[in-house]
């Protein structure tokens, strides 16, 4: 038996090596890492458009918030200078309290020149009744 031959098969196949496995997954791995990242970072950049839109919205916002805040202050300054120059224009208390104490004097004087000239309109009114009278009697 142990002449006998054995048929003849062909030759064994060579073995593969095991690098080619590691190799596809390297490049496996590569490929799978180089997207995901490029979609992280297209992702990232999405939302960095966003965000920086909407800060620039914001910003725009603020810019018109100042600009009336300024247009406010500048009409308070403007009435505040109104009223000072009204305030230095005004009477005080004591400038009203003087002029009422000068125009009572001048009321009582001229008053008192009244009755004065009253006084002396009577007189004459009496003297010129007093006349009528002896004018009266002399003429009958």
């Amino acid at each position: 038996m142990q002449n006998e031959q054995l048929p003849n098969i062909g030759t064994p196949a060579p073995q593969k090596k095991p690098v080619g496995a590691v190799r596809g997954g390297i490049v496996g791995f590569l490929g799978g890492f180089s997207l995901a990242a490029s979609l992280a970072a297209y992702n990232l950049l999405d939302e960095y458009n966003q965000a920086s839109a909407a800060l620039q919205a914001s910003v725009d916002e603020l810019k018109l918030s100042t600009e009336k805040i300024s247009a406010h202050v500048r009409r308070i300054e403007a009435v505040e200078k109104d009223l000072k120059a009204l305030a230095d224009n005004t009477s005080s208390k004591d400038d009203l309290a003087r002029v009422r104490a000068e125009v009572k004097k001048i009321f009582d004087g001229l008053h008192v020149e009244f009755l004065d000239l009253r006084s002396h309109v009577w007189g004459i009114q009496q003297d010129v009744h007093s006349l009528s009278k002896k004018d009266m009697s002399v003429r009958v």
